[in-house]
This record gives structure tokens, sequence and C-alpha cells, in this order.
């Protein structure tokens, strides 16, 4: 099971790319990620460190490497824009090769359409299956619910 989640957002590309990648400001919106540690401003191969909060109040420390920040970009063509952001799981079930992980958060906008954000986490190895993917599955819900929240917000004190 590759947990997922993913929402329309009524806001420019733009401004949930930079809600997105403010990292150092996850605690005011996000209730799954509620702290990422990363040197600033955060870069392919830094390492990342997710202070993840379950939906029971459980918590745990998820050390993550980024592996793609790819910013808005538009294809001519179509008009489209989207952008990326990605990173891999690094902790002890990962170095033993228990249970791999690869998170992708990817945001696609049309002309004139929202924003779609989508996030999937892609796992693999014997012991996924105690990894809680429907646990990180609810966890990217709550994500995608915050990032929506807080983008609209900030939209519409930039138009403002």
């Amino acid at each position: 099971m590759n947990p997922s989640a993913q929402i329309e957002i009524d806001a420019p590309l733009a401004v949930v790319w930079d809600v997105m990648t403010d990292t150092e400001r996850y605690g005011e919106w996000n209730p799954f990620v509620e702290r990422a540690e990363t040197p600033q401003p955060a870069t392919v191969g830094n390492p990342i460190v997710l202070h993840v909060v379950w939906a029971g109040g459980g918590r745990t420390r998820s050390p993550e490497r980024i592996t793609a920040l790819d910013g808005p970009t538009t294809d001519p063509a179509t008009g489209t824009t989207t952008a990326l952001m990605s990173y891999v799981y690094e902790g002890l079930p990962s170095r033993l090769g228990l249970v791999k992980g690869v998170r992708h958060q990817r945001l696609t906008q049309r002309p004139g359409g929202p924003t779609t954000y989508e996030t999937v986490e892609e796992f693999r190895g014997p012991l996924v299956r105690f990894a809680g993917p429907g646990r990180v599955a609810d966890g990217f819900r709550r994500h995608a619910e915050g990032l929506k929240r807080r983008a609209e917000q900030e939209a519409s004190r930039r138009a403002g």
C-alpha cells in the first residue's frame, strides 16, 4: 500500500510552493508534521528530520533526505505549471533494508484553475505493513487539509 492524499487549493501554485518549502513555519499550520528540521534554505541533499504527530496523539521523528526540490516551472505549450518536493526515508529500518520509503509532493496548476496538491509515499520492503500505511495516509490527508487552509489564507492576504 502506498499512502496518498490529494486536494484542490484555491491559490496560485507559487503561493502553495512557498508554504510547502517554508519548513520553519510548519508548526503554524501542519497538523501532521509539527516541525521539519533542515538547513535553510532547504536544498537537494539536505537532511530533514520530520517531527510527526499521529492522529491519536503519538509522536515520532522521521529522518529523511531531500531528493528533489523542483520549483514552479510552466510548460510553454500547455501553460500548466508544476513543482515537486521529494525526500527519502533514512531511519534504521531503511538502513537495514526492512522499510524503504520515498515521499513525493507534487503541485499542478492549469491556466486559470486551482492548484492540485498530490502526495504519495512509495513504500517497499518486508516490514512495510508494520510502518502503518493507514496512519500515514491519515497524516497525509491532515497535512493536505492544513496546506490548503494556509495557502488559501496566504493567497488572500497577498491579494488584499
